[in-house]
């Protein structure tokens, strides 16, 4: 039997998140995931077009949390800006107390 040689993690194409965008628009909601290294990704939310705009702001939340902590192995807390708009909110993404992004080896790559 031949077998596959393990292939490395390579470590995701996007940063840790530093800041979100959410924004109601005609189609559904749209959202803006900025990252420390001064990326951007850009989608929409997987939540239905009426979502009641805390229910996506607790989406958009649990999907930046989720993402780094699958792909950076870190914790962040979500906090949203208390000034917004009817249909623009904004929030601050900051590592969670006690944990930091994992370090890459030597090689580049997510240290596992």
């Amino acid at each position: 039997m031949v077998r596959r040689k393990k292939e490395q993690k390579k470590p995701p194409d996007w940063g840790i998140p530093k800041g979100i965008v959410l924004l109601a628009t005609p189609e559904g909601w749209r959202h803006c995931v900025l990252t420390m290294e001064g990326g951007m990704l850009c989608g929409r939310l997987d939540v239905p077009i009426n979502t009641d705009p805390q229910d996506a702001r607790f989406a958009a939340a649990r999907m930046v949390t989720e993402l780094a902590r699958d792909f950076h192995d870190t914790n962040v807390e979500v906090s949203w800006d208390t000034h917004q708009e009817p249909w623009s909110w904004t929030a601050q993404v900051t590592l969670a107390a006690g944990t930091e992004p994992a370090p890459p080896d030597s090689e580049g790559l997510i240290a596992s």
